[in-house]
């Protein structure tokens, strides 16, 4: 029987959120050993439910999101087999995780599956993303005025919206709100990077993982996230979202990046090769 662990990072995170992932995760048709790991200022512990299956581990200081997430895994890197990365802000159905694992079982090349993910009003959140570039990033934050037409263009082209997310696709840039990897895969391509704080520690891993293993949207599966967007909202999460993202192109290459160029080349043929064998197909269905 395979180890299935969780690694949740908290930061001063709502009770009720809480609350409703773990609850989530109680009710799972798989059983998973999760481990909490608390960046706040002052210790939640208190606010854990007393569950056998949950490890609250308070964290020494604050390194930021993929350094916390780092801390539980290095505790089940040797053991697990599969471990699966979660925001506090998501909660899901009783089967959705072992749709998750029975898929990623049924192919051994697949290191990192994410779901099919939706706003709680049951919206898609357009998270299956091409290995952005400066101008990706700039124009979907800052785009004002007239470039809010071309910032809209260039995201249906950046997220892969055309596709409508309705079937299975290998993808670079899979968000870091849920991350299931496949954990031996994890050891051959190294943990998140701890030299990213917050923000573009997802796309470091996912495209370190897609260069070695397939990284797949899993339409299959659905979770929830509640997502708040905070860098819209507080500047201080701002500049470190703007810090962080220079950090990310100083390791990649700002403007010469011949792997993403070709990643993403490879990425947008196979799904405009499916979308179109996909709309053939529903054309020949409704004749």
């Amino acid at each position: 029987m395979s180890l299935i662990t969780a690694s949740i990072v908290l930061y001063n995170t709502p009770q009720s959120q809480l609350d409703r992932l773990l609850k989530s995760i109680e009710d799972s048709s798989v059983g998973v050993r999760v481990y909490l790991v608390d960046n706040s200022p002052e210790a939640m512990e208190s606010a854990v439910p007393k569950y056998d299956w949950v490890t609250y581990i308070k964290a020494d200081s604050n390194r930021g999101y993929g350094a916390g997430h780092n801390i539980a895994l290095r505790r089940v890197i040797a053991e697990s087999d599969y471990h699966f990365v979660l925001n506090p802000d998501i909660s899901f159905g009783p089967e959705e995780l072992g749709r998750m694992i029975e898929f990623m079982e049924s192919d051994s090349t697949i290191g990192q599956l994410m779901p099919k993910v939706v706003y709680p009003d049951g919206s898609i959140q357009w998270l299956c993303k091409l290995v952005p570039t400066p101008a990706d990033l700039f124009m979907r934050r800052f785009a004002v005025g007239p470039l809010k037409n071309l910032a809209r263009e260039k995201a249906e082209h950046f997220e892969l919206r055309f596709t409508g997310y309705t079937q299975i696709m290998d993808i670079p840039y899979l968000s870091g709100c849920f991350m299931l990897f496949r954990t031996p895969a994890l050891r051959k391509i190294g943990l998140f990077d701890e030299r990213f704080f917050m923000y573009p520690e997802d796309i470091d891993i996912t495209r370190r993982m897609h260069a070695e293993f397939r990284t797949v949207f899993f339409p299959g599966a659905t979770i929830v996230h509640d997502h708040a967007k905070e860098s819209y909202t507080s500047l201080r999460a701002l500049v470190t979202h703007i810090w962080n993202i220079v950090k990310y192109f100083n390791k990649w290459g700002w403007f010469i990046d011949p792997e993403r160029s070709k990643v993403n080349k490879e990425t947008l043929d196979r799904a405009m090769s499916s979308s179109r064998a996909g709309a053939i197909d529903e054309k020949v269905q409704t004749q």
